[in-house]
This record gives structure tokens, sequence and C-alpha cells, in this order.
């Protein structure tokens, strides 16, 4: 799967703002150290841009901005072969053609290396008007996993009803434990999040633990 296949695949913006919201919340209640989560999200990341983000601690990592002007993805595996670092710039076709109301964020500096080269394999977008997410016409290198996007997006592209499911996989070969599958759906139908449901999937968790995380993703506690 490439990042066409997955501009096919990806959920309307506000289905994959609520789906990133929830893995954020999720990994918060699971993981009391950031460090240690794959998912965050930041609802006030910069006047008016949410940012939902991803990364391994391997080096694989993507970034999905919120902006009234439309939603920018940008992904980066650290080994594809069509790393930037293999030809000192992104891949032909990968970010040429992402629209001017969006063209900043391919150079935003937390997108970026210290030297000013964009860190991305794969890239998608979104305007308003848009009816389907766009990519770049990219002649992909053979290879398997080309751009990478097979792995880093297969948790936002898992389609309902099963995007909880998928998440429930992800969460206990990651966390080595077992998940009660209500209360992980709870959250990812962004009901008010509860003592309760805190506690039932991490019973060395509270409510008072998570306010934080859950107020910078914008997500809704009960009381």
């Amino acid at each position: 799967m490439t990042a066409h296949e997955v501009a096919r695949l990806l959920p309307s913006v506000s289905a994959l703002r609520d789906r990133c919201r929830a893995m954020a919340v999720l990994e918060a209640i699971l993981s009391p150290e950031w460090g240690d989560r794959y998912h965050s999200y930041d609802h006030r990341w910069a006047p008016g841009v949410e940012l939902a983000s991803m990364r391994d601690g391997s080096g694989d990592e993507y970034s999905v901005v919120f902006t009234p002007e439309g939603t920018y993805i940008r992904g980066f595996a650290h080994e594809s072969p069509m790393s930037p670092y293999q030809a000192d710039g992104p891949w032909p076709g990968v970010v040429d053609t992402v629209p001017q109301p969006l063209r900043g964020w391919v150079t935003e500096p937390a997108f970026c290396d210290e030297h000013g080269m964009p860190v991305v394999t794969a890239c998608l977008w979104r305007e308003p008007a848009d009816e389907v997410w766009r990519t770049g016409e990219v002649e992909y290198p053979d290879d398997p996993d080309p751009d990478g996007a097979n792995d880093l997006f297969r948790l936002l592209v898992a389609p309902e009803p099963l995007a909880a499911e998928a998440f429930r996989e992800f969460a206990e070969d990651y966390y080595g434990e077992p998940l009660d599958p209500a209360a992980l759906r709870h959250v990812y139908e962004l009901r008010p999040l509860t003592e309760e449901i805190v506690t039932v999937l991490n019973s060395a968790s509270t409510l008072a633990d998570v306010a934080g995380d859950a107020a910078a993703a914008g997500y809704p506690v009960a009381g």
C-alpha cells in the first residue's frame, strides 16, 4: 500500500480527526510516560491549527495538520528507498504539487531536519472543497512498501467498525496487556471520559492522571 492507496481508504477529515484524538487519549491512559507513546494530539498546536502525530521510537513518524485551509499529512519511513536522505531531497512528486494554501507545511521546521530538508516519504492533503484525499504523481521504486505508507498509516485507514479492533491489536502487542473492548470502543466513539473507563483500561491510572492529555486533545471529560 502506497500513499495513493491510503488516499482512497482514509476517512473524512472530521472522522480522521476524531480517530487521532481517540488514539492519543487511549495511549495517555495506557502510558503515563509521554515518551513511550506512539500517538499524541494537540488541538492548540498553533493558532487555528491542530496536530496529530505518531512516532514509533525507531525513526518512523507521521504528522497530520488540521487547519482552516485544509489538512496536510506527512509520513516518514526511515528505511524507505524514497527517503530524502537517499537523494538529498524529497522523492520526485511526493510534495511537488502540494497546493499553495498548504505549501508552507512542507517546509515547516518541525517537519524538517536541522538543515531545513523536509523529512518525508509519503504525503497527502485535502482542501476544504475537495471530496477526496490527494497525493502527488509519484513513480514508485520497486519495493513492497516503497514510501512506508503501509505501516505508517494502517491504523488511520482501518475501516469502521474494525478501527477500534485494529488499535486494540496494536496496543495489546505494544503494551503487553489485554484491553477491554467495550472501554476501548467508548473512547473511540469520543464519549466523555470517566474514572471507570480509565481504570478499566489501566488500573494504575486515574482520570486526574490523564485529564491534561484529554484537554490537550480536546477530548470530553465527564463532569
